[in-house]
């Protein structure tokens, strides 16, 4: 990125996505939705054509791209009204950790297919009693001879259905210290004792939400990403591409809201002209345009410096980029249903469903009250709230 402007390997990359989704569009995504059925033909085409896994190394099947390839890609998706979150998940979280961390043997195993898009792997952190703590998670890992066993429960896990593997965050003891420390492991969805269950949401999306059970589930050695000790330093290698990728999927659905808006505002005539020349109308437009393109140019930096190697200066700039982003999808989604007035809240103009999916983006992956606080203490130097 420079002078401000993506590189135009970036900006052709953004047209053939757009392109391609464009053959899909939003109805077809609700219906699919509505009828209980998944996305796996937009899915697959996306691997097909080499998006899916353009930030993983090219020996692995990839495109040997960076987080902000695979953002651009999220964003041009959600931008058609085609909004994967599982983009955020499979490519960006578990393939960075595993490029990361795994062995070569663990790359060659699980990469090609989240490249491809053949083997979607789910990622699963958050839980009942622990909410935005990372700290509080109680997910244990224990050695038993050359094997794992792990036992806990996750929530809100995205797309286990659509999953061979999950990467799971649990908690394990070190044997030195008897401190407890996260640790990684690639867990198959069809594992005895990993069992699942749909929880109904009111978002309108073919990707589900999952509570996730693990009653003594036995795993090789070679399940572990990464190395035993290493903490949160692994865990946090994903957590900075997840909160870029969910940035770029709130802008991207902040362009459709803002798109149908505009299209509506210049063909509906009320009065004597159409809506649009109504500054009541037209002002929220161009305001939400102006924070939507804000948060964009944030995400931008946030994925420039976390392909430089500065995870410090990405961890605040992904944070502030995800906040400014869900902010102004929020306010995307509110503008284009006042901007349609009735026909804001029908299904036939389909804007009325972002409004939930927009404010899902204010909660997860991380709460925006837990973003002011890293801001407050790390970039404003205030004393710490929690």
């Amino acid at each position: 990125m420079s002078t401000f402007s993506e590189s135009e390997e970036r900006q052709e990359l953004r047209k053939a996505v757009a392109r391609l989704a464009g053959k899909y569009g939003r109805e077809w995504f609700t219906e699919k939705a509505r009828a209980g059925e998944k996305t796996t033909e937009l899915w697959l085409e996306i691997g097909k054509n080499g998006y899916l896994g353009i930030n993983i190394p090219e020996e692995y099947g990839g495109g040997g791209g960076g987080i902000g390839d695979i953002a651009a890609v999220c964003e041009e998706l959600a931008a058609q009204g085609c909004p994967l979150l599982l983009m955020v998940v499979s490519p960006a979280i578990c393939g960075t950790i595993i490029t990361r961390y795994g062995t070569d043997e663990q790359k060659q195993r699980w990469l090609p297919g989240i490249c491809d898009g053949t083997s979607t792997m789910a990622f699963a952190i958050t839980e009942p009693d622990a909410g935005t703590n990372t700290h509080n998670i109680t997910t244990t890992a224990r050695k038993d001879g050359s094997e794992w066993v792990l036992n806990g429960r996750k929530v809100y896990i995205s797309g286990v259905d659509e999953a061979d593997n999950v990467l799971v965050v649990a908690r394990a003891e070190d044997a030195r210290t008897g401190k407890v420390k996260p640790v990684l492991f690639v867990v198959p969805t069809d594992a005895p004792g990993f069992e699942y269950k749909h929880i109904p949401m009111e978002i309108v999306s073919p990707e589900l939400q999952f509570q996730v059970f693990l009653d003594d589930v036995r795993l090789p050695g070679d399940a572990l990403v990464g190395d035993e000790d290493g903490g949160l330093v692994q865990l946090f290698a994903g957590l900075n591409p997840e909160r870029i990728m969910a940035a770029s999927f709130s802008t991207g659905l902040a362009r459709y809201a803002i798109g149908k808006a505009a299209a509506y505002a210049k063909e509906r005539t009320v009065f004597k002209d159409a809506i649009g020349a109504h500054q009541a109308v037209a002002h929220p437009l161009a305001q939400v345009h102006i924070e939507t393109e804000m948060a964009r140019l944030m995400t931008q930096k946030a994925a420039a410096l976390y392909d430089a190697g500065d995870d410090f200066g990405a961890g605040e700039a992904a944070n502030m980029a995800k906040y400014a982003a869900a902010e102004a999808a929020c306010n995307a989604a509110d503008a284009a249903v006042q901007t349609h007035g009735g026909n804001g809240i029908t299904q036939e103009y389909g804007v009325a469903g972002l409004l939930v999916a927009t404010r899902a983006g204010r909660i997860a992956p991380v709460s925006r009250e837990m973003i002011l606080n890293f801001v407050a203490m790390h970039s404003l130097g205030l004393p710490k709230s929690y």
